[in-house]
C-alpha cells in the first residue's frame, strides 16, 4: 500500500496498491436471458471428442430434468446442430438474437445457425471471432436455463481466454483420449484454469475402451487409459471413460446424438451439479 494512501480507491494513480478492488471483465448476459450456472468444455489438442462430449453432457443432462443450452464457441468448426439434427436458421429482432432448439428441447447457438449454407467457410481472423462468441453471450437470449454449456475450441488462445475473462464459468470439464502426450495436455488445461480461478470439474476420456462384441472384455486400443490416475495427480473430481462406440458416430451423423444411452458421465454429472454459479460482477 502507498505511504500517502486515503483509501479512496478511484483517485488513486497507483498501480500496484494491495487495497485497490481488482478490476472485472465479466460481461452480463441479454437483459432477457436467464442462466444459474455456465460450464465449459476445453481440451488442449484437437479431435478428442469435446463437442461429442458437450453433446453427450447436455443430452445427459436433459434427461435428468433440467433446462439445457449449448453455445457452440468453436467458430470456425462449428458441429453441434448437425449432431442433434438442427438445420434450421437462428432468428432475431432488435431485442436480441433467439436460440434454435433440438427436438428435445435443448436450445442452441452456432455459426452455422447464422450462415446461409453450413458448408461456407469462416475466414475470420481471432478477434473478430472472440467477438463473435462473446455476442452468443451478451446478445443471444437464452430462457431460464439450469446449466448452459459452452463447447469451446482446442487450445489456449483467444476463444478460451474471452470465455474464461468475460463469461461467469461455473467450472470446466478436460475432454481427453488415451494417449502418452495426455498429461501434457491436460495439465496445460488445468493451469489455464488455474490462472483463471475457474474450477476443473471433472475428466473425461473419450475413445477409452472397445467392448469386445463376443466377450465384453474391454480392449484398450489406444492403450492404456491414465485418466484415473490423471485425475488423481490434479485433484479433478470425477473421470468419465467413454468407450469407442460405432453407435456414438451413427447416431452423431444421423442428428440423433440426444438418443443415445450412457451411465459413464453421472461421476462428472455430478460434479456439474454441485459446482457453484458464477455471475457477473
Amino acid at each position: 500500500m502507498a505511504e500517502n494512501c486515503t483509501h479512496n480507491c478511484s483517485s488513486c494513480s497507483s498501480s500496484t496498491c494491495s487495497s485497490r478492488k481488482k478490476e472485472s471483465f465479466l460481461k452480463e448476459p441479454h437483459k432477457q436471458s436467464s442462466v444459474k450456472k455456465v460450464i465449459g468444455i476445453v481440451s488442449g489438442k484437437g479431435g478428442v471428442g469435446k463437442s461429442l462430449t458437450t453433446s453427450l453432457l447436455a443430452a445427459f443432462a436433459n434427461k435428468q430434468g433440467k433446462s439445457v443450452g449449448i453455445m457452440d464457441a468453436d467458430i470456425t468448426g462449428p458441429s453441434i446442430p448437425h449432431m442433434f439434427g438442427v438445420n434450421e436458421r437462428a432468428t432475431g429482432s432488435e431485442k436480441g438474437i433467439d436460440t434454435v432448439v433440438s427436438p428435445s428441447g435443448i436450445q442452441m447457438m452456432s455459426m452455422n445457425l447464422l450462415l446461409e449454407e453450413a458448408t461456407t467457410p469462416v475466414v475470420w481472423r481471432g478477434m473478430v471471432i472472440s467477438g463473435t462468441v462473446m455476442q452468443f453471450w451478451t446478445d443471444v437470449i437464452w430462457k431460464d436455463l439450469d446449466v448452459l454449456f459452452i463447447d469451446m475450441p482446442p487450445g489456449t488462445g483467444d476463444v478460451p481466454l474471452t470465455v474464461f475473462q468475460s463469461i461467469p464459468i461455473a467450472g470446466i470439464v478436460i475432454v481427453t483420449t488415451p494417449q502418452d502426450l495426455v498429461k501434457m495436455v491436460v495439465e496445460k488445461a488445468v493451469n489455464m484454469a488455474q490462472m483463471m480461478n475457474v474450477p476443473v470439474l471433472g475428466l473425461v476420456e473419450n475413445m477409452s475402451y472397445l467392448s469386445c462384441p463376443d466377450c465384453g472384455k474391454q480392449i484398450e486400443v489406444f492403450g492404456r487409459s491414465r485418466a484415473a490416475e490423471i485425475a488423481a495427480e490434479y485433484g479433478i473430481p470425477a473421470v468419465a471413460r467413454m468407450p469407442l462406440d460405432a453407435k456414438i458416430s451413427q447416431l452423431a451423423d444421423a442428428g440423433r446424438i440426444e438418443d443415445y444411452e450412457t451411465d459413464a458421465l453421472n461421476q462428472v454429472f455430478a460434479s456439474i451439479e454441485n459446482a457453484k454459479p458464477r455471475k457477473a460482477e
